[in-house]
C-alpha cells in the first residue's frame, strides 16, 4: 500500500493545473496526460521520474508557499514504496533500502565463508585459481546469481500488471532502451543537464557519472560473460592476457565503474537530502558504496597479482560480490528494471494511443 497516494494526488493536481514543467521530461509530458491520479498512475509516473530536480528549482509553489511542492522527494519515496511492495519478502527490501550495515554484515559473512569454509589463505601469493578452482566459484556464484534475479523478475511482473501493462511490441523495448542508453531524461527539457547537485544551476555531472557506471558495470558483466564462453565453448580457461577480451573489457569496465560510482557518491554529498527519499539515503550510499568496493577491488586484485596481498584481495574482493548478488533485488539496483519497464510502458502507452 502507498502510503503517499494522497499527497501524490494533491501535488500532481497541482503540476497537471499549472504545466510550467510539461517540457522538462518524460515525467511530466506523460502527467498532462491526466484528468485524476489513481495508483498505478502515480506509481507509473514516479518511475519515469529521474530525481533530477529541474522541476522543484522551476517551481513557484515549493515551500514557503502553502501549496509546499515538492514532487523530487515524493516521486522518491513511491518510488521506493513501489519496490519494497513488489520485491519480496519486502521486510529485506525495506531493510537493504535504508541501512547500512546489512551490507557490512553480508560481506563479513561471506569473508568468513571464503577463508573457513572454503579454505582460501589471508596471505598467499598464489594465483586466482591455485586459491580456489573454478568449479567452487561456478558451484558457489550461480545460485547467488541466480535467486535473486527470480525475486526481482516476479518483483518486476507485479509491478508491470500494477500499471495496466499489456503485451510488449519490440518498438516498445526498443524506445525504453534507446533512452535508458542515453540517459535522456538527465539531460533536462533542452539538453542543458539537470540540477541535482547544483540547485538553481544546470549541469551534466550526474548524466555522466551514471554513463560511466551504467557502461562500466555492463562491460564487467561482458567480461565474465566472454570468458565463460571461453572456458566452456573454446577450452581457453583463466587467467587471461592483458589484451585479451575478457581482460580489457574487465579492466576498462571496471575504471569505468569505480569512477562513476565514487562521481555518484560525491554527487549525492552535494545534494539536497530533503529532495531524495526520506530515511533512505544511508542504503543509497550503501549500494553505490558496494559497487565502487566491487570495482576498485577487482582492480586491486589484478594489480596485487603475485604479490602477498592477493589472497587477502580475492576474499574480500569475491564476499563483495557474492554481497552484491544477494542484495541485487533488494537494494536501489532494482530502479535501474523498474525505470526501464516504466520507460517501456511510457513508449506502449504513446503507441496505442496513436494507433487509437
Amino acid at each position: 500500500m502507498l502510503t503517499h497516494n494522497h499527497e501524490a494526488v494533491r501535488q500532481l493536481t497541482v503540476c497537471n493545473s499549472c504545466r510550467y514543467c510539461e517540457g522538462y521530461c518524460n515525467a511530466f509530458k506523460a502527467l498532462t496526460r491526466y484528468r485524476s491520479f489513481d495508483k498505478p498512475t502515480v506509481s507509473h509516473l514516479a518511475n519515469l521520474c529521474h530525481n533530477c530536480r529541474g522541476c522543484y528549482y522551476a517551481c513557484q509553489y515549493t515551500e514557503p508557499h502553502e501549496f509546499a511542492i515538492n514532487i523530487p522527494a515524493l516521486l522518491a519515496d513511491i518510488r521506493a514504496q513501489n519496490w519494497e511492495q513488489h520485491i519480496k519478502p519486502s521486510g529485506i527490501s525495506k531493510l537493504f533500502q535504508a541501512k547500512l550495515w546489512p551490507y557490512l554484515l553480508m560481506t563479513v559473512v561471506f569473508m568468513v565463508l571464503f577463508s573457513f569454509g572454503a579454505g582460501v589463505s589471508w596471505v598467499s601469493s598464489e594465483p586466482f585459481y591455485s586459491s580456489i578452482s573454478h568449479s567452487a566459484l561456478v558451484a558457489i556464484f550461480l545460485p547467488l546469481f541466480l535467486l535473486p534475479w527470480i525475486a526481482l523478475l516476479f518483483g518486476i511482473r507485479g509491478y508491470w500488471k500494477s500499471v495496466g501493462g499489456s503485451r510488449v511490441a519490440v518498438s516498445d523495448i526498443r524506445n525504453a532502451l534507446g533512452s535508458a542508453a542515453t540517459m535522456k531524461n538527465l539531460s533536462g527539457g533542452q539538453g542543458q543537464g539537470c540540477n541535482y547537485e547544483a540547485a538553481e544551476r544546470y549541469t551534466h555531472l550526474r548524466r555522466w557519472a551514471h554513463h560511466a557506471t551504467m557502461y562500466g558495470f555492463l562491460m564487467c558483466f561482458a567480461s565474465t560473460s566472454v570468458a565463460t564462453i571461453y572456458h566452456y565453448i573454446f577450452s581457453l580457461p583463466a587467467p587471461y592476457a592483458l589484451f585479451s577480451l575478457p581482460k580489457l573489457l574487465g579492466v576498462v569496465g571496471g575504471i569505468l565503474l569505480s569512477c562513476g560510482t565514487a562521481a555518484l557518491a560525491v554527487l549525492k554529498w552535494k545534494a539536497d537530502t530533503k529532495l531524495g527519499s526520506a530515511n533512505r539515503t544511508n542504503g543509497e550510499y550503501a549500494f553505490v558504496g558496494l559497487l565502487f568496493a566491487v570495482s576498485t577491488t577487482g582492480l586491486l586484485l589484478y594489480w596485487a597479482s603475485g604479490t602477498s596481498f592477493a589472497a587477502a584481495w580475492l576474499i574480500i574482493h569475491l564476499s563483495l560480490i557474492a554481497t552484491f548478488f544477494i542484495s541485487i533485488p533488494y537494494s536501489k539496483m532494482v530502479h535501474s528494471l523498474f525505470r526501464l519497464a516504466a520507460l517501456c510502458r511510457e513508449a506502449q502507452i504513446q503507441r496505442l494511443a496513436s494507433a487509437g
